[in-house]
């Protein structure tokens, strides 16, 4: 069993548990760090150190920025990427799913490259022509040649070894990781920020003899500005900020432990890490969505998925200071918009429901994009014409809405909505204005009183339904391929005040108002992987039975259960993810079992290594075709060149 040593702790305190820092990832803190080793063979190791860091260096810009500017046409997700770098360059506004800071770095490569934003990215295959791409590209193959250094330093602070830091070359040789760093994707930045962050933690956790000094502190900083940046690429950034969460939870236990350190040196602790791991990032990632919104201030393909106000301030919007009547009238031409998030536009088109779902009546949804289809018609409840003076619509009264395109009334009854069974069916019904009572809406303001007018973009009002006692929703389920995946609407019963039953005037036309009034493949590396994964498992197994029967092992060599920790967090939450996955998507999970691997290769002989290296350069040697392209007949043709590396025939060159 391990027996207690002393080293020099937090605060120049006796840490008296050495083998627990160990096993949190801090491995060999040096006894006296103020005393300088005698050994010449330390100067020896440093240099060794800093050769084998720049053959990796050179090794994986080398490899990356070869042929970065091949094709010279659009590849795979280039479409989407390289266009909303051009939205940045052009201020244009857009809505996607992922955070902002992949995209703004994009387009800031291009800018500062002389790319002017004019290429449509239209669809792969369409060449650059005159076009600068390679300013877009270069950045992701920067950024992606930095992954093998940090994997190398990573390695070489858990391992001490030079040898094993080197073998972290999988993730520079692997064919995967190359293709996917030379092209306009977000994936390379992400794995950036993932690798800095997790460097950034180990560098920390080796700064336990000098706590609160400069170098203390700068780890700490740049660990929570690399988890801000990491989420502010891809949600998929959680991920590392769970594994750097629990690692400090494990930490601030430690330092608990430790009877020579006060309360108040515990509070010191816990305050700089609340500051640095979470208060900072919480600051740098909204930071970078205030950029993102101040840049993108003209009307672009996104308007629709946000709030009617936050349209008016973007320039070349219709409602970018809009002259309109400021109360909505009969007799005006409207758009009706859900004020919950990406809620979309009261929508109908001339399709009705399939047999089976509700009435066979004309489909009403709700879309997220302007559309001539988003057109209604105030009406009064009775069926007079509407002349003379405007008219204005007030609290408490009744309407019909008329759709303009098909003049058919907004419609529902007791059948049941086609996604959400509890709520009734809605749809367009009758023909130019003529229908039954099941037409007719009371128009609601939120908060409101009998008689207070409608305001145009400003009012928040709900339409009750008169003969059903339902309220018009937006439930927010995508319709089947029947409903051209639009949003569906229904009449909820439920009554409650929700964004979901809420609406607002957006476009309003009236004459007689005045402006005033009114890819699935594998190679050698990842099957290496898997198989130090299940051997990392079976020792660490090995090395608990034998430390409950009181053996000595090595303690050296340490920090593989965080790789694993990292492996698994990156790794099973795509198990429960109902998406469509890809093989990028695996990426940071190969990067923490690639590190995980040269710390399992740590044996007191290094012919593994050796045999290590040969298969990894052999498998790049092989299939490198795969990352700098392939030349002469598909892999399934018995004549291509590529087709004796098919192994199995899943796979797909």
């Amino acid at each position: 069993m391990h027996k207690a040593q002393s080293v020099r702790g937090r605060g120049g305190t006796v840490v008296r548990n050495r083998k627990a820092y160990m096993d949190n990832g801090y491995t060999d803190a040096p006894v006296n760090p103020a005393k300088k080793p005698s050994n010449p063979s330390v100067s020896t190791g440093r240099h060794n150190q800093t050769y084998a860091l720049m053959f990796v260096v050179i090794l994986s810009f080398s490899t990356r920025f070869f042929k970065v500017m091949e094709p010279p046409h659009i590849c795979w997700d280039e479409t989407h990427f390289g266009k909303m770098g051009s939205y940045y360059i052009n201020r244009t506004f857009f809505f996607d799913v992922h955070p902002p800071l992949g995209k703004m770095l994009i387009g800031l490569a291009g800018y500062l490259t002389g790319y002017d934003g004019t290429f449509p990215f239209i669809k792969p295959g369409d060449k650059y022509e005159h076009h600068n791409y390679l300013g877009m590209r270069g950045l992701c193959a920067a950024l992606g040649s930095c992954l093998p250094p940090f994997a190398f330093l990573t390695v070489l602070e858990l391992s001490h070894s030079p040898l094993l830091s080197v073998s972290t070359n999988s993730v520079s040789l692997y064919t995967g990781c190359i293709t996917i760093s030379q092209y306009i994707l977000l994936d390379p930045i992400l794995m950036f920020f993932i690798m800095a962050a997790v460097l950034s933690m180990v560098k920390f956790n080796r700064q336990i003899s000098s706590p609160f000094s400069p170098s203390w502190w700068l780890w700490l900083i740049l660990t929570g500005v690399n988890l801000s940046c990491a989420l502010g690429v891809k949600f998929v950034g959680l991920f590392v900020i769970l594994l750097i969460g629990l690692n400090t939870a494990r930490d601030l236990w430690i330092i608990l432990g430790d009877l020579q350190l006060s309360l108040v040196d515990f509070g010191r602790h816990l305050l700089a890490r609340i500051f640095g791991l979470i208060v900072l990032p919480m600051f740098l990632y909204t930071t970078i969505f205030a950029v993102h919104f101040v840049v993108l201030n003209r009307s672009g393909p996104g308007d629709g998925f946000f709030s009617s106000s936050f349209q008016s301030r973007l320039i070349g919007n219709n409602l970018h200071n809009a002259s309109m009547p400021e109360y909505l009238a009969y007799g005006s031409v409207i758009t009706v918009k859900n004020l919950r998030i990406a809620g979309g536009y009261l929508h109908s088109h001339w399709h009705l429901y399939p047999e089976g779902v509700g009435a066979r009546q004309q489909q009403v949804t709700a879309y997220h994009h302007k559309d001539y289809n988003n057109l209604w018609v105030v009406r009064r409840q009775g069926d007079g014409e509407d002349s003379g003076a405007p008219d204005l619509v007030r609290h408490g009264d009744i309407i019909r809405l008329e759709h303009k395109e098909t003049t058919r009334n907004l419609h529902s009854h007791f059948h049941e909505a086609p996604l959400t069974k509890k709520h009734f069916q809605v749809t367009g019904y009758g023909i130019n204005g003529t229908g039954d009572p099941n037409d007719l809406w009371q128009v609601e303001v939120c908060g409101g009183r009998k008689g207070d007018l409608v305001k145009v973009l400003r009012s928040k009002i709900r339409f009750l339904h008169l003969s059903s006692h339902c309220v018009l929703h937006s439930s927010g389920k995508t319709l089947p391929k029947w409903g051209w995946e639009q949003v569906e609407v229904t009449c909820s019963p439920y009554l409650k005040d929700t964004p979901n039953s809420q609406w607002n005037i957006e476009d309003h036309i009236n004459p007689k108002c005045k402006p005033n009034l009114c890819m699935n493949m594998k190679t050698v590396i990842w099957w290496l992987n898997l198989v130090c994964l299940g051997l990392y498992v079976v020792m660490v197994a090995t090395a608990s039975v034998s430390l409950q029967r009181g053996l000595q092992l090595d303690e050296k060599r340490r920090g593989g259960g965080m790789l694993f920790l990292g492996w698994l967090l990156h790794y099973l939450p795509f198990y429960s993810m109902g998406r469509i996955l890809y093989y990028h998507h695996y990426f940071p999970a190969m990067l923490f079992s690639s590190m995980l691997t040269s710390i399992w290769s740590c044996l007191p002989t290094s012919w593994l290594c050796f045999f290590f290296f040969f298969v990894l350069f052999s498998s790049f040697y092989l299939f490198h075709p795969l990352s700098y392209g392939m030349r002469g007949p598909l892999a399934h043709d018995p004549s291509s060149s590529m087709a004796n590396l098919r192994w199995m025939d899943s796979w797909e060159f």
